[in-house]
């Protein structure tokens, strides 16, 4: 891998990046290049950039924006021009992937279907913000400390990068150049440097994944059950958190469900999982998994957290299974035994689909600060009726809650638009990552 010029996918070669790239082994180097400062640190509408969405925040006060750096529009010009290619040039990545590096492939999932644009697309995600050093540590710390599921070692960031040019150079070839390519080694080093790190620090005090024994599966509709386990060493997480699940139907195939209950004494840790349609770690999860099968657990990750430091109330939306984390806030809540108000919108299509309900009710009657209000979207209901954002807005006023979403993409958008539309500030709004919650869904 150690090599003087960086290869393009037609055999050319395209200058000296590798003097100083990702072409020596991660370690051997004093250290990534420097990330440009003075771009305004993102703020976190929720969580990681991985599950939880993030969006741009405002430069400190009196200070000018930083416009972005020579880096940062080299690489925003490569990436316009290949986004109207980027299924081929992911399809490309791969393949220079496993030709050259052949013993790579066991790292991956059989089939590729789901799979193969996550690395990729991670990768372009963080080049976009590489002038934003807050946003570009946490983003990609998670995803080192995540990485480490898979097997990815320190060894394995040179091939990824190198077929990462490699894919840039053949379907980026307008703006691709000398400067470009130097920009994006120095973009790639400090991110696969940043990962290695976490990842580094992360084996100290965790293992990769864990075992975990299904010990309860209770079917709540004939798609959605709730699956309980006990895992096999101290897991610590937060409420409003979430992990991801390995079966082993499907080694290597891995999927992000959130915890529906706070931290317990005993241990045990239960999730909502709904089987959809060619899903399958949801299907098998649902269907086919039984207590005594063991699962595997990721780490947990995830900021969509309360805050127990504020008295701000708690505005929770919640459709289908994302009612699961709202569950474990509302528990969560209770534990600290303050009384602040926390108002849940428990949405869903038709009655029949509020499989949770029964459980938000009781704890609605223990807790005389909490108010449940389910919302129905078709059909009949002796409750509230409409879409679930629009019944938010009728509420309220919400200026002094703090918000919480959890569900599908489209709700959670429209969700978002809707309390900004009413005045809440974005920095008060928490949320699932719509690219993990659609990567999710299977």
């Amino acid at each position: 891998m150690n090599a003087p010029t960086t290869p393009s996918a037609d055999g050319r070669t395209t200058g000296d990046a590798g003097e100083r790239g990702w072409f020596t082994r991660p370690g051997a180097q004093e250290g990534p290049p420097r990330i440009p400062e003075g771009a305004a640190s993102s703020r976190r509408t929720g969580g990681p950039a991985g599950r939880r969405g993030t969006t741009p925040g405002p430069a400190s006060a009196g200070a000018p924006e930083a416009g972005p750096s020579p880096d940062a529009l080299l690489i925003r010009r490569t990436l316009a021009e290949i986004e109207p290619s980027a299924d081929k040039a992911v399809s490309y990545f791969y393949a220079l992937l496993f030709l050259r590096h052949p013993g790579l492939r066991a790292l991956f999932p059989a089939a590729m279907d789901t799979q193969r644009d996550r690395l990729f697309r991670a990768l372009l995600t963080a080049a976009r913000h590489v002038d934003d050093t807050a946003t570009l540590t946490e983003y990609l710390s998670q995803l080192g400390r995540g990485h480490r599921k898979y097997g990815t070692e320190s060894a394995h960031y040179p091939a990824v990068g190198e077929c990462l040019i490699g894919a840039l150079a053949h379907y980026a070839r307008d703006s691709w150049n000398a400067d470009a390519e130097a920009a994006w080694v120095r973009a790639y080093t400090a991110i696969s440097q940043i990962m290695i790190d976490a990842a580094a620090e992360d084996a100290r005090t965790s293992p990769a994944w864990w075992q975990a024994e299904i010990v309860s599966h209770e079917s709540r509709t004939p798609d959605i059950a709730v699956v309980t386990v006990r895992p096999d060493r101290p897991y610590s997480f937060r409420a409003g958190q979430y992990t991801s699940l390995e079966t082993p139907w499907w080694p290597r195939v891995w999927r992000n469900y959130s915890f529906s209950c706070a931290p317990r004494p005993d241990g045990l840790l239960s999730f909502h999982v709904k089987a959809v349609p060619a899903g399958w770690v949801s299907r098998a999860l649902v269907h086919r998994a039984r207590p005594g099968d063991v699962i595997r657990l990721g780490p947990p990750t995830g900021s969509m957290t309360v805050d127990h430091g504020s008295d701000n109330g708690l505005l929770c939306l919640g459709g289908g299974t994302g009612i699961a984390p709202i569950k474990a806030l509302v528990e969560d809540v209770a534990r600290h035994g303050r009384s602040r108000p926390v108002d849940v919108f428990y949405g869903a299509r038709r009655n029949d689909d509020l499989y949770d309900i029964d459980t938000m009710l009781r704890l609605q009657k223990s807790h005389r600060w909490l108010m449940v209000r389910p919302v129905i979207s078709d059909g009949p209901t002796l409750g509230l009726s409409g879409q679930l954002p629009q019944v938010v807005r009728k509420y309220g006023p919400w200026n002094a809650y703090d918000a919480y979403l959890s569900g599908p993409p489209g709700m959670i958008r429209s969700g978002v638009d809707t309390l900004v539309g009413i005045g809440m500030p974005a920095d008060r709004i928490r949320h699932d990552s719509l690219d993990e919650l659609t990567a999710s869904a299977t």
